[in-house]
């Protein structure tokens, strides 16, 4: 029997309990989904290293999975663009069952094998595409088939399970197993495995935006503004960031159209926007590297 399957041997009595000590036994399981994730740091590291100058040459990530896996990679998919300025269309997630299994599970779409490799060869996969196939099991067949179709086109594959030997980690160009153990209510992957893949995701997804130059210090720089809680950050962050006071990082900001990377190389270097623009874009986005550059010559026109 997986792992993931096998009844806890710690919580037989898990129907008993009051409730302050259901809430421990299930708060106190996820620290596992942590040591879990830390056990994996080699092979998830391995992961970004390959995964990197994929998307540096202009690759997708594609996520893949069945149930809460695949729901979590649709997480991780459309978050990438408010946080990263990430295209929508470089972070497509496919989910067994469609869009509609979002919301409500569609009973068998996960056992379908070939429907993994139609959905996957749909969106067209190349060699610079980086395809993350999520499974707690690791033997979901719609993963599967979906690993064997991006395999095929030359994508890299990252293979993430919760299960040793699973075929979606040895499978997969890079395998990474999170050996999360019995959950608390037996079979329930949704909990400690489902939280240490939601980890993974988010270590992956957010390193690679790192050495895309996407963030400065700690910073999240090139976020994209779309209501004002993130209008109202991307001046804190300038503010942060530079120094300057609100006003001023306001008013770089609004000539930058809120680009926070533009406003703090134009503040740090005292320069127009263009030449903040134009210093940003012989750094290939870095703002470190912008700060450390000779400011270009103002246009005369």
């Amino acid at each position: 029997m997986l792992k993931t399957e096998t009844p806890s041997s710690e919580h037989a009595q898990l129907d008993q309990y009051p409730v302050p000590d259901l809430v421990a036994a299930f708060v106190d399981d996820q620290f596992n989904a942590v040591q879990a994730v830390r056990a994996a740091a080699p092979r998830i590291a391995e992961a970004i290293e390959a995964a990197v100058p994929r998307i540096e040459a202009g690759g997708r990530l594609v996520y893949v999975g069945a149930g809460t896996s695949g729901r979590l990679g649709v997480l991780d998919s459309v978050e990438l663009y408010p946080t990263f300025s990430w295209p929508p269309e470089r972070a497509v997630a496919l989910l067994a069952g469609g869009e509609g299994a979002m919301f409500k599970a569609v009973e068998g779409a996960e056992d379908d094998r070939e429907q993994g490799a139609r959905d996957l060869r749909s969106i067209g996969p190349g060699a610079s595409d980086v395809v993350l196939l999520l499974a707690a099991s690791g033997a979901t067949p719609y993963v599967l088939g979906a690993l064997h179709a991006a395999r095929e086109a030359g994508a890299l594959t990252i293979g993430i399970a919760n299960n040793a030997g699973a075929p979606v980690v040895t499978g997969a160009h890079v395998g990474i197993t999170l050996d999360t153990g019995t959950e608390v209510i037996s079979g329930s992957t949704r909990l400690k495995a489902g939280t240490s893949q939601k980890i993974v995701l988010n270590t992956i997804s957010s390193a690679i935006m790192v050495r895309l130059h996407k963030v400065y210090r700690n910073l999240m720089v090139d976020l994209k503004p779309t209501n004002a809680k993130l209008f109202a950050r991307t001046v804190r962050l300038t503010v942060h960031a530079t120094g300057a006071d609100e006003a001023a990082a306001r008013a770089a900001l609004e000539a930058c159209g809120f680009h926070v990377k533009v406003a703090i190389v134009a503040l740090l270097k005292k320069v127009p926007v263009p030449q903040a623009e134009s210093l940003l874009a012989r750094a290939g986005g870095s703002v470190r590297g912008a700060l450390n550059a000779e400011a270009p010559p103002a246009s005369l026109s």
